[in-house]
């Protein structure tokens, strides 16, 4: 009832009563933000794994397939590794290092996996994957030095950062955020025309006059903006864009114009349900939230290749 009628005040509605302060301080400085947090994380993640899914043709394809997860782990391990390095750097940009070094590892890997898919001035989706396949272990091996080479402190501080979490989410993490992903889903809808065409293979798409390699340029930069910003929030959280988009599509369809806003609507909520029950399950301690939606995630993608064999 307290967090009820603090959610009026916060709405501006005039409640008072005893202990709401304090109700109306954890509503709107922890649980809001967190939900936020979450909403948006979802959401990005599985309208990037539809829109990869369709760049690729392929239902088991997600944002992974580029390196931009990998890359943001990479920046991050690098960034809580080194954190005595950057010990002098001021007050207010050290809470940034990590979601910034995040960020940067995760363009960059994708940039490197771009670059290595382009032959004669057209892009190779197979090397790009063979790219991304590699980089990725690449980039899992490099973690898994730094985590030998850590001590206590920083090997538990980069675990549970890989095995990702919401909790710690402020407004100060959730704008930048926020600004970067509302552009993605704004912008990747728009595109859903070209990636139903794409859909027939590139020569009909070209046919029907569709700028294939823009159209692979814009997917792949704005999978790498949002995965990258996303994760640099909220760690390694993994199935969201492979299982979503690939159910939303057996409810409504392949139509990209349909499919993509679907797909960013159950990744929210999907996402939003695993925090739920990541800090229910084991209370009063909180399980990492990449650990539910493995979970949810791993047994449906052993069914889909199952029934991939049938």
């Amino acid at each position: 009832m307290d967090t009820l009628r603090a959610g009026l005040r916060l709405l501006g509605v005039p409640v008072s009563g005893a202990g709401l302060e304090q109700a109306e301080l954890i509503l709107g400085q922890i649980r809001l933000p967190r939900t936020l947090l979450g909403l948006v994380v979802g959401a990005v993640l599985a309208l990037t794994g539809a829109a990869m899914q369709g760049l690729f043709r392929n239902p088991l394809a997600d944002p992974g397939l580029v390196g931009v997860s990998s890359g943001a782990a990479l920046g991050a391990a690098v960034a809580i590794v080194s954190g005595s390095v950057f010990g002098g750097l001021p007050e207010v940009l050290a809470p940034y290092l990590l979601s910034l070094c995040a960020f940067i590892g995760g363009l960059g890997v994708t940039a490197m996996v771009y670059r290595l898919g382009r032959r004669d001035g057209q892009t190779s989706i197979a090397i790009m994957l063979l790219a991304g396949v590699a980089l990725t272990a690449l980039a899992g091996s490099t973690i898994g030095l730094f985590t030998y080479l850590a001590d206590d402190a920083t090997l538990r501080t980069l675990t549970f950062w890989n095995l990702g979490s919401l909790n710690g989410a402020s407004y100060a993490r959730l704008w930048p955020l926020l600004l970067v992903c509302v552009l993605i889903i704004v912008w990747l809808p728009r595109r859903a025309k070209a990636l139903n065409a794409l859909l027939l293979g590139e020569s009909e798409a070209r046919h029907l006059g569709v700028d294939v390699e823009k159209l692979k340029r814009e997917l792949i930069f704005c999978t790498a903006l949002g995965v990258g910003a996303a994760v640099a929030a909220a760690g390694m959280i993994g199935f969201i864009g492979l299982i979503v988009p690939h159910l939303v599509r057996l409810l409504t369809g392949p139509d990209h114009r349909v499919l993509l806003p679907a797909s960013a609507l159950a990744g929210a909520c999907l996402l939003l349900f695993a925090d739920i029950f990541a800090r229910l399950v084991l209370v009063p301690t909180e399980l990492p939230i990449g650990i539910v939606t493995a979970f949810l995630g791993a047994p449906f993608f052993l069914y889909l290749l199952v029934r991939g064999r049938t």
